[in-house]
């Protein structure tokens, strides 16, 4: 979006550079990528950044309110409700459309918020990667007021909060298995904390352990990144340990917070950066221009269930009991802007908080974006294109 920078990108790139960078990123932690990495970085300027983050303040406002935390509640289905509740989430993900107005003025739009962690370990991993085979100017930075080393001091901070990491678990279905295990390598290597299937917990008088080399290790702290809407599908999947079980264990980014901070929260906001959103329980009459709505499951992960494509008979499918599990959003029209080799690529930028305990608000510790031609953002969604895939804002400091 800054055009000096995109230019100097474009000049460096080519295909072969391309395939060494991939091949890098893949050799670094002997493990193949999964996923679409995008061709290049996103360059975003102090004007748009201000706008980003000025919009994420507002959001934010609404988080830190009091009583947000009880007004959410009916988010929580009661079967999922995991005990031990933190006050706030300790992580916190905005994901913002780079759009335009009728006048062509750049603006976000907030497509989607999550109470999860996110591709921490991955994003600074990726932002290094990225220097270190592209001449990038250090006036550009990825983190936000924070060096890689000081970034991985806070994040150690908060998610070991003082313990020895092999007593702090990286906690997921078949981690190694996961299309994200490139982050929980990348955070294994940097905090020391295992990789650990949900399945092989072992629970015994509310004590949690794990087994390494033999040896019961005691699990004290857990970085959770189980899902539940992929832990509910996983029908046969046997474990000793439910995360709605009362044990002795702290949490690094409690479960509840999912459900808390996601799609749900999305109708409760206003302001010109949000879309219009509303629960479609309480849609009263089928809006008559549906192609400009798009309609969501509200607590899918990564665009599952989401049809983008909306029709009467899609919603006149839902029973009517299950309507207050779905959102129905006004779409927004993504600006093509970044310039590609061959044409603009449309952009979103997901914007990185870590919320300390003790702290009034998150902080903005780092970023994610995503580079798309088609209608869904997703790198799953962008098969067989080139220049989409996902990546990271460089932005001006």
């Amino acid at each position: 979006m800054i055009a000096l920078a995109r230019d100097h990108f474009n000049k460096q790139f080519s295909e072969k550079k391309y395939r060494d960078f991939l091949d890098d990123l893949n050799a670094s932690y002997a493990h193949n990528i999964p996923f679409r990495v995008a061709e290049t970085p996103i360059f975003i300027g102090n004007e748009f950044k201000h706008k980003l983050i000025s919009g994420a303040d507002e959001i934010i406002d609404f988080i830190v309110q009091p009583g947000f935390q009880t007004r959410m509640s009916a988010a929580l289905p009661t079967s999922l409700a995991v005990p031990r509740e933190t006050n706030h989430t300790l992580f916190l993900a905005l994901d913002f459309a780079i759009c335009s107005t009728e006048t062509s003025e750049l603006v976000p739009k907030l497509i989607e918020m999550q109470g999860f962690p996110s591709l921490f370990g991955y994003q600074d991993f990726l932002g290094n990667k990225f220097r270190e085979h592209y001449q990038i100017d250090d006036n550009w930075n990825f983190h936000f007021g924070l060096s890689s080393s000081q970034y991985w001091e806070l994040l150690k901070r908060n998610i070991l909060n003082g313990h020895d990491p092999e007593n702090v678990v990286l906690l997921e279905i078949d981690p190694l298995k996961q299309n994200t295990t490139i982050d929980f390598l990348v955070t294994q290597a940097h905090l020391g904390t295992p990789l650990v299937h949900i399945g092989d917990v072992i629970i015994r008088n509310r004590k949690l352990y794990y087994k390494q080399e033999g040896k019961e290790i005691p699990i004290h702290r857990i970085y959770n990144r189980v899902i539940f809407d992929e832990l509910l599908q996983k029908k046969d999947l046997q474990t000793q340990f439910h995360l709605t079980e009362d044990v002795d264990v702290e949490w690094a980014g409690h479960p509840n917070w999912f459900f808390k901070i996601s799609k749900y929260t999305m109708p409760f906001l206003k302001g010109a950066d949000v879309p219009d959103s509303q629960f479609l329980h309480q849609v009263s009459t089928i809006p008559n221009d549906l192609e400009n709505y798009v309609l969501k499951p509200l607590f899918s992960f990564s665009g599952s269930g989401v049809i983008f494509h909306v029709k009467a008979e899609d919603i006149e499918a839902i029973p009517a009991d299950q309507r207050h599990n779905f959102m129905l959003q006004r779409k927004v029209h993504y600006e093509p802007i970044v310039q590609a080799i061959d044409g603009l690529v449309k952009a979103e930028v997901r914007l990185l908080y870590v919320w300390e305990e003790g702290k009034p608000r998150p902080q903005l510790v780092t970023n994610l974006a995503r580079l798309s031609r088609g209608d869904m953002i997703g790198v799953k969604y962008n098969k067989d294109k080139t220049w989409v895939g996902g990546t990271v804002c460089f932005f001006e400091r």
